[in-house]
């Protein structure tokens, strides 16, 4: 590097700090700038929770397993990097899934997507919910849509269009599948706006959603109950593939493992950040892509409004259980994506993934593979030990799916305040952390507690960060 190359630390080694680097490398060759980029991770691998782990002819994700497709950040970085022809899609033949109650997996019904249903028929004739409850949805279509475009529950907003039944049945399992978090407290317009929308287009969730469904039709995988199956991606290789691939191409900037940033405080020419044990690295600009407690902690000296903001973002636990069993060791044929499970069965299962049928190539003939989920207190390590929630688990899917005998292997992963938690009035923290940081010269924060957690979104997220960063850079340059 020349004397004049300007350098650039960015803090997180996970999917959003790997691709906040490529962005930056890229840029500097494409428009001759010359930056010193430093990648700065607290554990000993990059990849953050995207890790994949073979035995056996068994593959089997600790983190994320597909990523959503209609996001075109996602597919449009696997392109840049030479991975669109590994990536594959769910298995076609059974992409619908489970709700359960009692013991027993109901279908979720045909055309019911996450919160609502738009077709009519299988909605009456499912055994999910009673007949009052049934009634009491449909009134949904006669319903007056919600005056103002105040933010609310999604809690608030599902039992308000649908009631009580809908919430704790169907739609409370549906968003713990995704957010690991309480609806009770989730704001409707950060973690699934679609709906807010819908109302305000056309007052009746069922009605609306049902003309959306029928403009983008089949190609989308509309036709699927649950979440839209027809749309998430995964490499035949899983999804280490990604963060390999990105690893490779940031070949150009200087990584450091096992070392932990302490603070981020400013000083006269830009940046500096405190090392754990004393080491001190100066920098024209900072990316923090951090969790948001952990990013909090870093900016507290330096930026301590926005500290205090990030600070009141909360973040949950999450726990993953992959089980192999020999195919006759599990009397249920798997034949679906996977189940969830409300919160009123008072089960440790959050939900369950029948990953050999949603993707190809994930076990060998003759075996199954199986991941469970825990999310909230149970995750949480200040609860049990790895050993007793792994066991509470395995016990609770044996009369569920018909389960004989001991796994022939198991593989458990705990992942701490790794799903930010989205609260009502999200948005407007958001909003408030982002003028604060545009007036901040040379810091960007990247990552998924602020406007999404897919990895297309950590996509995105990082590259309006890497663009932030280079605009700094340029007007100090000039």
């Amino acid at each position: 590097m020349t004397r004049d190359a300007r350098r650039v630390v960015v803090l997180g080694g996970g999917v959003t700090g790997l691709v906040a680097c490529y962005r930056l490398l890229e840029a500097s060759k494409a428009q001759n700038l010359s930056l010193d980029i430093h990648l700065i991770e607290a554990s000993s691998r990059l990849g953050g929770v995207i890790e994949t782990e073979f035995a056996d002819g068994v593959l089997m994700e600790k983190g994320p397993d597909c990523f959503l497709a209609s996001k075109p950040e996602g597919i449009e970085l696997c392109e840049e990097l030479g991975l669109g022809s590994q990536l594959i899609g769910t298995n076609e033949r059974y992409r619908r899934s489970f709700v359960l109650r009692g013991d027993e997996l109901l279908p979720v019904p045909q055309g019911y997507y996450l919160l609502a249903p738009y077709q009519i028929g299988p909605f009456l004739t499912s055994p999910v919910f009673s007949p009052l409850g049934k009634l009491r949805m449909a009134m949904d279509v006669l319903l007056p849509g919600r005056r103002g475009d105040d933010d609310e529950s999604l809690a608030d907003f599902v039992r308000r269009r649908f009631g009580r039944e809908a919430l704790e049945r169907m739609a409370q399992p549906m968003v713990a599948g995704i957010y690991s978090a309480d609806p009770e407290k989730l704001s409707l317009q950060a973690t699934m706006p679609q709906f807010h929308q819908i109302e305000r287009e056309h007052r009746s969730l069922i009605l609306g959603l049902r003309k959306r469904m029928q403009k983008r039709g089949a190609g989308e995988g509309v036709s699927a109950s649950g979440p839209r199956y027809g749309l998430f991606v995964s490499f035949a290789r899983g999804m280490g593939v990604l963060a390999e691939a990105l690893a490779e191409a940031i070949s150009g900037v200087a990584v450091r493992t096992g070392c932990r940033a302490e603070a981020l405080e400013r000083f006269e020419r830009g940046w500096r950040v405190r090392l754990q044990g004393g080491e001190e690295v100066d920098a024209d600009a900072a990316c923090v892509t951090l969790p948001p407690s952990a990013a909090a902690r870093m900016l507290e000296k330096a930026a301590p409004g926005i500290s205090g903001e990030l600070m009141s973002i909360p973040s949950g636990s999450l726990a993953t259980l992959n089980l192999v069993y020999r195919a006759e060791q599990v009397a249920n044929p798997l034949h679906a994506m996977g189940f969830v499970v409300p919160a009123i069965e008072n089960k440790t299962l959050l939900a369950c993934s029948f990953s050999s049928t949603k993707f190809a190539g994930r076990a060998p003939e003759g075996k199954v593979l199986i991941r469970a989920f825990a999310g909230g207190e149970a995750a949480s390590r200040a609860g049990l030990s790895n050993e007793e929630l792994a066991g509470r688990l395995i016990e609770e899917l044996r009369p569920i799916l018909g389960i004989t005998g001991e796994p022939e292997a198991s593989a458990f992963y705990r992942y701490e305040e790794s799903l930010p938690h989205y609260l009502v009035g999200h948005l407007e923290k958001v909003e408030r952390i982002e003028s604060a940081i545009e007036a901040t010269p040379g810091l960007a924060l990247a990552g998924n507690a602020y406007r999404g957690v897919g990895i297309p979104d950590c996509v995105k997220s990082a590259g309006d960060a890497a663009e932030k960063i280079l605009g700094d850079l340029r007007t100090i340059n000039s």
